[in-house]
């Protein structure tokens, strides 16, 4: 089972490991290559697999500390999902290192030894070709693997991943996810894309309008895509179940609604399980995969017509899937 630990002042952090360093915002194709190599040379020295990452993205922290929030990027995934996938890929151990003013402030030789060193004692790092690091970036591979060779740490770099001669990056999946195509995102995943969480409350509107929904809420989360999606739902029933979603951000008209204007994930399943009964679902944790857009999100002029609207999504979604038996 691998170890998560905020920060590396931790007794459980292995005193030695291989590691990787990166955001791994949606952990794609690129993403599960390099950390198969990482699991491998980690192996070879016997050490465990360790993974670095950072909460916020340091972009988020500079789009705050700049007050300009368009400066964030659009995310491929939560934490929650990321930590998942790492698990899902062998990893041993995750560092998540909260990026803030002190950490951009490392200069890079700072951050070899504090972090990679005293923090982590690595035997062994791997990063991207196009990694940087320190205080304005101004840390690079010559400079780490130069480092690396006076300190007695190996340092590997992994050229990028092309799948049908498209390099695979997070960047490729977010302008994937946003433009809505869904099966060249799930191509540069290596699975659907999904997004899991607690079932929570909600406005309860929807169970009034004859569609209840699973409700899924984020803070500080800026998804990269949005609108209404075919999904399938994991986690309520031994077979995933078919559904229509919702993903969005909500301006609130009520400054009392409980979604608060945060991100909201609303799925409502085309056949709901008996077993479950009507509020069997809240608390527990589902996966939603999100396999084909339908449309953006719309406003509509009225229940009547927001019904409607709803009406036709899931008939639009049955259609979908049947097409796919």
């Amino acid at each position: 089972m691998m170890k998560v630990f905020r920060g590396f002042q931790h007794p459980g952090v292995a005193p030695a490991c291989a590691v990787t360093i990166g955001n791994f915002d949606g952990v794609h194709r690129g993403h599960q290559a390099m950390l198969a190599l990482l699991r491998g040379e980690a192996a070879q020295r016997g050490v465990p697999s360790c993974v670095m990452t950072f909460e916020p993205h340091p972009r988020d922290f500079f789009a705050g500390a700049r007050q300009q929030p368009d400066l964030a990027p659009a995310r491929v995934g939560t934490l929650r999902d990321k930590l998942v996938d790492l698990a899902q890929c062998g990893v041993d151990q995750t560092v998540v290192l909260p990026f803030d003013a002190k950490l951009a402030a490392l200069s890079p030789a700072d951050f070899i030894e504090q972090v990679l060193q005293r923090g982590l004692g690595a035997r062994y790092v791997l990063v991207g070709d196009d990694f940087r690091f320190g205080a304005r970036r101004a840390g690079d591979y010559a400079l780490l693997d130069a480092a690396g060779e006076q300190a007695g740490f190996d340092v590997a770099r992994m050229n990028s991943y092309e799948v049908h001669g498209l390099r695979v990056s997070s960047s490729a999946v977010r302008e994937a996810l946003g433009q809505g195509r869904m099966l060249d995102a799930s191509r540069l995943l290596g699975r659907p894309y999904c997004i899991s969480g607690h079932v929570v409350h909600g406005r309860k509107l929807g169970r009034t309008l004859g569609f209840k929904t699973l409700n899924l809420r984020f803070a500080h989360w800026k998804p990269a895509a949005s609108g209404i999606f075919v999904v399938r739902v994991h986690g309520l029933a031994e077979q995933p179940l078919a559904g229509v979603a919702n993903l969005g951000v909500r301006p609130s008209l009520d400054a009392n609604d409980v979604n608060g204007g945060r991100v909201l994930l609303e799925t409502h399943c085309l056949d709901w399980p008996a077993a479950l009964g009507p509020e069997g679902a809240y608390g527990k944790i589902i996966r939603v995969e999100l396999l084909h857009k339908l449309h953006d999100e719309l406003r509509y002029d009225g229940l009547d017509a927001l019904t409607q609207g709803i009406r036709q999504d899931c008939a639009d979604a049955r259609a979908w899937l049947s097409r796919r038996i």
